[in-house]
């Protein structure tokens, strides 16, 4: 349980670090007579993991939809095409976040639950946003996982305390931890 507290500390934690980090950037803009556009708009009360990556770094998201996605022809060329875009525009949005196998697996990730999502389970979440919202909480804090813990080992063993009824003897997770 512990395990999971700390996932959903490192979650808020991001949050604040860019969130502040984005407010500051936006007030001394200000001050110099520049207008910035808000980053964030409270994504942790999304409904979907689509939903959440619209409210979270605005910037960022649009800048890879409006400059990727759609001229790649988005969603509009069809099924495969749209599978293959939605794929590339997470792997590079993994491969910007940092030049490490942890981030390419952390866009692989949210590729995987952006397209399970399309495939139906945005149908779910928008009629029942009270499980929409059981499913942010999961899903947010386990891929941030994957963000932030670059060496596989501990993270192997990391997700086998999260999810002990798949944990193979993995130990502990980092040394000292008893």
């Amino acid at each position: 349980m512990e395990t999971f507290f700390a996932a959903i500390g490192f979650s808020i934690q991001i949050y604040c670090d860019f969130a502040a980090y984005s407010t500051i950037a936006i007030g001394a803009a200000k001050v110099m007579g520049f207008e910035l556009m808000e980053n964030f708009d409270t994504p942790y009360f999304a409904t979907s993991i689509k939903e959440f990556w619209r409210r979270w770094h605005i910037s960022l998201s649009t800048w890879f939809r409006d400059y990727l996605y759609i001229p790649m022809g988005g969603n509009r060329k069809g099924f495969f095409r749209t599978v293959f875009n939605l794929f590339f525009v997470w792997l590079l949005t993994g491969i910007w976040h940092g030049a490490s196998w942890n981030f390419i697996l952390w866009g692989g990730i949210l590729f995987l639950i952006m397209f399970v999502e399309k495939q139906g389970l945005l149908k779910v979440l928008d009629k029942h946003s009270w499980f929409g919202h059981i499913y942010m909480c999961f899903f947010i804090p386990f891929t941030w996982l994957f963000f932030a813990i670059t060496d596989f080992a501990q993270l192997r063993m990391y997700l086998g305390r999260l999810f002990p009824f798949f944990d193979a003897g993995t130990g502990a997770a980092f040394a000292g931890d008893f």
